[in-house]
């Protein structure tokens, strides 16, 4: 199957008809905040983007880096949540907080407030450092998390949910009702859409998203260059 890509914007269908403009434009590159489902395709397409030599900034790394051992953000993430957080070696048991944070819902909120942050101001610094046309910020809960809201474009890779189901219970040898509940803790596909600028329908072969990729990359070159 030929993968489909579309430009969407979100202002010509009235979202929007006065989108801000950027405050801080020197500071930084033009941004493309790539998201998408559970199982879309997001690492795919930013191995496509960076084999084209454009510089990658994933939130979910930098996620790993701000609760790095000795780092302020797990000494605050212990100050909230104790000890019990940390394993043995003083890096933080994912598992336990993980558990915590499900049990109780405002647990999670105190965590967000805790990440979200430092995340942006990390992504921020790097984004400030690029010197290429445009970035690819990857940000897997954009519109849950609400930051990034000045990225120039949203681009967000998507499959039918039936597409993510299969892709989901092969990828990480889970069940169906498993699968079907992680996609169920996520926003729903149709609100992840309304947020997109630009929308890469991944449902084809590698190489097909590669082709798409690069004729995505030829246009976000354009609108960079016409954006400086």
């Amino acid at each position: 199957m030929v993968l489909i890509w579309v430009f969407q914007n979100r202002y010509d269908r009235g979202v929007n008809k006065t989108p801000s403009k950027p405050t801080n434009r020197q500071s930084r590159p033009f941004v493309i905040a790539l998201t998408g489902g559970i199982a879309s395709g997001k690492t795919a397409a930013s191995d496509a983007f960076a084999a084209l030599g454009v510089p990658i900034i994933d939130t979910d790394v930098i996620a790993r880096q701000v609760v790095a051992p000795e780092s302020e953000g797990l000494r605050q993430v212990v100050d909230a949540f104790g000890p019990d957080v940390l394993n043995p070696d003083g890096s933080l048991d994912r598992r336990t907080l993980r558990s915590i944070i499900f049990a109780d819902p405002p647990a999670r909120l105190r965590l967000e407030g805790i990440l979200h942050p430092l995340i942006a101001q990390s992504a921020m610094r790097q984004l400030s450092e690029v010197e290429a046309p445009y970035a690819l910020l990857v940000v897997p809960l954009l519109v849950e998390s609400g930051l990034f809201t000045e990225a120039d474009r949203v681009l967000v890779i998507d499959v039918p949910e039936r597409v993510q189901r299969e892709r989901l219970m092969e990828r990480d040898q889970v069940s169906e009702d498993q699968a079907g509940a992680a996609l169920n803790a996520q926003i729903p596909r149709q609100q992840r859409l309304e947020r997109a600028d630009d929308v890469l329908s991944n449902t084809g072969t590698r190489e097909a998203l590669r082709e798409a990729v690069q004729t995505l990359h030829q246009r976000y070159l354009q609108l960079a260059a016409g954006a400086a």
